[in-house]
């Protein structure tokens, strides 16, 4: 049986027309889902985060901000994303979900949810697409209520996760690792646990051994009760804003990888979808799928 996978109508927001998100991939990859038979039983709809959650990971003066949708212009420009009704919605469904599939997976090893990641999302502010924090949230709200000691963030989506150094980096019990290309977005880097910064054009084989250099260790090192994986595809070599060189192959390796490094010492997983911003929305879809399959077969 594969492993459950969470998914709200929210997540896909109405962006206007010709804007640079990709947004139509929520949707179109819980569409994709289905077909390949992953949610046999359906998805599992989400609480949305409310205040006092978003409140754990964010400063309250800008959780109450977005949403009140009064964020100040510069933000929502450093956001880059119109942060209306539709797109707070969004961003809380998307930290709602991302704790209800980490639940699913501490208490079966196994869940995703077909959204999150939104890594640039720092304490005090929103940037890069990202509003809330999602990953942050969840961590600290199983911390806050004693269901996780110590989690690690394996965060593979191709910028560097500044927002999640940012809100979790007063606890050394939630340990981040980012692995993304060195010379690509945020320009000026909050530093976390462990950054692996890769030069342009790195390929398959280049990143895989990047890869099976660090992960082993650390989860061996940390013994964390959980691992949030941050599956971004936008380290693909068609992508507009990755500057790496993965193949469709070479990132279903890793997705393989880091789900039977970290299930073969039976630890939880949760993974989030992260980014990837191909024009073309069904080939999008279908490399996010790829992580979804990964847990699939080693369930």
């Amino acid at each position: 049986m594969p492993p459950p996978i969470v998914f709200h109508p929210a997540y896909e927001a109405v962006l206007p027309p010709g804007h640079r998100f990709p947004m139509r991939k929520y949707g179109r990859l819980a569409e994709v889902l289905t077909a390949k038979g992953l949610v046999p039983n359906g998805f599992v709809r989400p609480e949305p985060a409310g205040p006092d959650l978003l409140a754990l990971a964010h400063e309250r003066a800008y959780v109450e901000a977005a949403l009140g949708l009064r964020l100040p212009p510069a933000v929502e420009r450093e956001i880059g994303l119109p942060v209306d009704a539709g797109v707070v919605a969004r961003a809380c469904a998307s930290a709602g979900g991302t704790l209800a599939a980490a639940r699913l997976a501490l208490a079966g090893g196994l869940a995703g949810s077909a959204a999150g990641g939104s890594h640039h999302a720092r304490r005090e502010s929103g940037a890069g697409f990202c509003v809330f924090n999602d990953v942050a949230v969840a961590a600290r709200a199983l911390q806050a209520d004693g269901s996780i000691a110590r989690a690690l963030v394996v965060d593979l989506d191709v910028h560097q996760g500044d927002g999640t150094a940012d809100c979790l980096g007063r606890s050394p019990d939630l340990f981040t690792l980012s692995v993304h290309g060195e010379k690509n977005y945020p320009i000026c880097k909050i530093p976390g646990d462990r950054d692996i910064g890769l030069p342009d054009g790195i390929d398959d084989a280049g990143y895989l051994s990047v890869l099976t250099g660090c992960l082993p260790d650390l989860l061996d090192r940390l013994a964390p009760d959980l691992v949030f994986y941050n599956a971004g595809v936008d380290s693909h070599r068609d992508d507009r804003l990755g500057r790496l060189s993965l193949s469709d192959e070479g990132l279903a390796r890793r997705d393989g990888y880091v789900v039977r490094e970290v299930r073969r010492r039976r630890i939880p997983l949760v993974a989030v979808i992260g980014g990837g911003y191909t024009t073309d929305i069904d080939a999008l879809a279908g490399r996010h799928a790829l992580v979804f399959e990964a847990m699939a077969a080693a369930s």
